[in-house]
């Protein structure tokens, strides 16, 4: 009998986790079958998912008139939905995160991204969400703006778990790393546990070729020299950030200063690839998940890649493989005329507004709902 893909990443020390959530795929047993199935150990969700879960299924329908009837307003109304599902998805891994003492069985759910921007609300509504939820095993989701990394560290302080988000750039993941460890420091010099204090940090993969690329295939359309390279570089921009950021994850979480916080029962705070469903179909539809597979890290994979990779993946760690490669490929990007850190810093602006635009769309559906 064939094995799992999915089961056998667990080998290497990679969690495959879930970028998707949805009331029926809970209750009809389907999570659960996931879990046991193919070895998924944990879920994550955004304002663009709980947004078409909503949207596109009657599942919700009775509880939204419900609600309405008793006066509630839309976002309420969102939030006791999310919170419910989040809420019952956590319960389904629960045995996980035990069983694994902590490291994987979580779920995510997000801040109200138009918070981006301000660190206090962002802190506020986050350590709101972490109370309402109860619950060990959630992260909640705060975007690793130049604002949210002051709540971020905040929040580790305060023993709140979280799931750095929308990472892009290999300067801001440092600065998510360090947002942790201040965190866990002021924890540990107050005196108080932190081995129960997760973070992962979700950096962002796809969505860097999908802009690079458009540069690069101008350059190929030109001809000459530079377009040779470019050629070279198509579709490796992505892998190459995300090897690079492991590398930096490895010199960070092995230095001396966060071995002082090991020792008091710190955890790693993972790295954790999102955005790994294929965009360009010139690619292979498991791309982002075949060249990431590395020990200690989370790969947070989309329904459509998660049937793709049981269907035909082969796993291997490939993570450390070919660093040199990667880091030319770094080395190439600015004599091509590719500022990178332009690019992720772009897409950063874009990751905010993408959340903000089906956060609003839902709310204005709920609203009509209302009515």
């Amino acid at each position: 009998m064939k094995k799992n893909p999915l089961k056998q990443i667990l080998t290497f020390g990679q969690s495959i986790w879930l970028d998707y959530i949805r009331r029926d795929l809970i209750v009809s047993g389907g999570l659960r079958r996931l879990i046991e199935d193919d070895g998924l150990r944990g879920m994550t969700s955004n304002p663009a998912i709980f947004e078409k879960a909503i949207a596109d299924s009657r599942d919700y329908d009775e509880d939204i008139r419900a609600m309405a009837l008793t006066g509630k307003g839309a976002e309420a109304i969102y939030e006791t939905l999310s919170q419910s599902d989040v809420e019952s998805a956590a319960d389904e891994f629960l045995s996980l995160y035990r069983s694994t003492g902590g490291k994987d069985g979580y779920v995510s759910l997000e801040v109200n991204p138009h918070l981006a921007h301000n660190t206090n609300r962002t802190f506020e509504e986050a350590r709101r969400l972490w109370d309402a939820l109860n619950r060990p095993n959630v992260l909640i989701k705060v975007p690793a703006t130049a604002n949210g990394l002051a709540a971020i560290a905040q929040l580790i302080s305060e023993g709140i778990s979280v799931n750095v988000t929308l990472l892009f750039g290999l300067p801001r993941y440092r600065h998510a790393a360090e947002a942790y460890i201040a965190g866990i420091e002021e924890r540990v010099a107050k005196g108080k546990p932190v081995k129960q204090v997760a973070s992962v940090a979700s950096f962002f993969v796809s969505r860097i070729d999908a802009l690079v690329d458009l540069q690069l295939e101008k350059l190929i359309a030109q001809g000459g020299k530079e377009a040779d390279l470019a050629e070279k570089v198509r579709g490796q921009t992505a892998i190459a950030s995300a090897k690079m950021a492991y590398q930096t994850y490895k010199e960070i979480f092995g230095s001396d200063r966060f071995r002082r916080l090991a020792a008091k029962g710190a955890g790693v705070q993972r790295l954790l690839w999102a955005s790994t469903g294929t965009k360009n179909p010139d690619y292979s539809d498991v791309k982002y998940v075949e060249a990431l597979i590395g020990a200690d890290t989370v790969n947070t994979v989309p329904m459509e890649t998660i049937n793709a990779y049981r269907d035909h993946g082969k796993p291997e760690a490939r993570l450390e493989q070919d660093l040199d490669n990667a880091r030319r490929v770094m080395r190439l990007l600015p004599e091509l005329g590719i500022a990178i850190d332009d690019v992720t810093q772009q897409l950063e602006n874009e990751g905010v507004e993408k959340f903000n635009k089906p956060f609003d769309k839902l709310i204005e559906t709920l609203r009509q709902s209302s009515l």
